[in-house]
C-alpha cells in the first residue's frame, strides 16, 4: 500500500554516525543533496548525488524504511518514466526518476535521523519564531502517526469486506471513502486533544525559554558540513561556468 512510503520519514532511534550529528548539520546535507540534485540533469552526477545519499542511508541503517518509501512511490516513478520519454528521450526520463530518488533520499536521510525535538531546536538557534518551529516539528511528528492510522482503518474496513482495490478507477476512488472519512474524524480529534494538552500547559506564555541539552558543533559535525556545501559549490560551477566533463554528457542510444 501506497502508506508505506511514510516509512521513511518517521524517525527511527539508532546509535549510528549519522544520528549523532546535529541536526543542523543533518539539515545541510538534506538541502545539499536536493539542491545538487536540482542542479544536475544529466544521468550520471544525478547518480553519483545518489551514490553519496545512498551511503549516507546505509550508514545510519535506514535502508529498510527507505526501501519502503521508493516502492510507495513506484506508480510515480512509471509515470514520469513514460511521460518524459515520449516528450523529451528516456534519457532524461531516466534522469528525472534518479532526481526524485534523490529527493525521497535526502528527506528520509533527515527524517529518519533526525527526532522532531531536535528539529524544533535547531530551527530555534536558527532564529526560526518559536511557534513556526513547534508547529513544523509537531508536523514531523503527525505525518507517520497519520500513515498508520490510516492503515489501522484500511485493515478494519477490509475485514468488514471492503475491497480497496476492486473495479476500475472511479470505483477505487469511491472505495476509498469509507477510509477518508475516519481519518479525517480521528485527525480532528487528535489536533482538537493536542490544542487542548498545549492550552493547559500554558503554551506562549513564557517568551524567553531554556533547553535541557545545547547545540554544538562537533568536528563530524563541521567535515560534513563543509564537504556537503562543497557538493552544492561543485554541482553550481560544473554545471553553470565550466560546462559537464565528457563523461557526464554521455546519453543512452535510445
Amino acid at each position: 500500500m501506497a502508506i508505506e512510503m511514510f516509512r521513511g520519514f518517521e524517525f527511527k532511534r539508532r546509535d549510528t554516525l549519522i544520528h549523532r550529528l546535529d541536526p543542523r548539520t543533518k539539515l545541510i546535507m538534506s538541502l545539499s543533496i536536493l539542491v545538487s540534485s536540482l542542479i544536475f540533469d544529466k544521468i550520471i552526477p544525478l547518480l553519483l548525488v545518489f551514490l553519496i545519499s545512498f551511503a549516507l542511508i546505509s550508514i545510519s541503517k535506514s535502508v529498510t524504511e527507505w526501501y519502503k518509501s521508493i516502492k510507495g512511490l513506484s506508480v510515480l516513478f512509471l509515470i514520469i518514466l513514460i511521460v518524459n520519454s515520449f516528450a523529451y528521450s528516456l534519457s532524461f526520463a531516466i534522469a528525472m526518476c534518479i532526481r526524485l530518488v534523490n529527493f525521497v533520499t535526502a528527506f528520509s536521510l533527515f527524517f529518519l535521523t533526525t527526532h522532531p525535538d531536535d528539529l524544533a531546536h535547531a530551527l530555534i538557534s536558527l532564529r526560526i519564531p518559536f511557534e513556526i518551529a513547534f508547529a513544523f516539528s509537531m508536523a514531523t511528528r503527525y505525518v507517520p502517526t497519520l500513515a498508520r492510522e490510516a492503515q489501522i482503518i484500511a485493515e478494519a474496513q477490509m475485514s468488514r469486506g471492503l475491497e480497496l482495490q476492486k473495479g476500475g478507477f472511479l470505483q477505487r476512488v469511491r472505495n476509498l471513502i469509507p477510509l477518508i472519512v475516519p481519518l479525517v474524524i480521528c485527525s480532528i480529534k487528535r489536533a482538537l486533544s493536542v490544542a487542548e494538552s498545549l492550552e493547559s500547559r500554558c503554551f506562549g506564555a513564557v517568551k524567553k525559554r531554556t533547553y535541557l541539552h545545547e547545540l554544538k558543533f562537533g568536528l563530524w559535525d563541521f567535515l560534513m558540513s563543509f564537504a556537503f556545501l562543497g557538493l552544492v559549490i561543485w554541482s553550481a560551477v560544473t554545471t553553470f561556468l565550466v560546462g559537464y566533463p565528457r563523461v557526464f554528457t554521455l546519453e543512452l542510444p535510445i
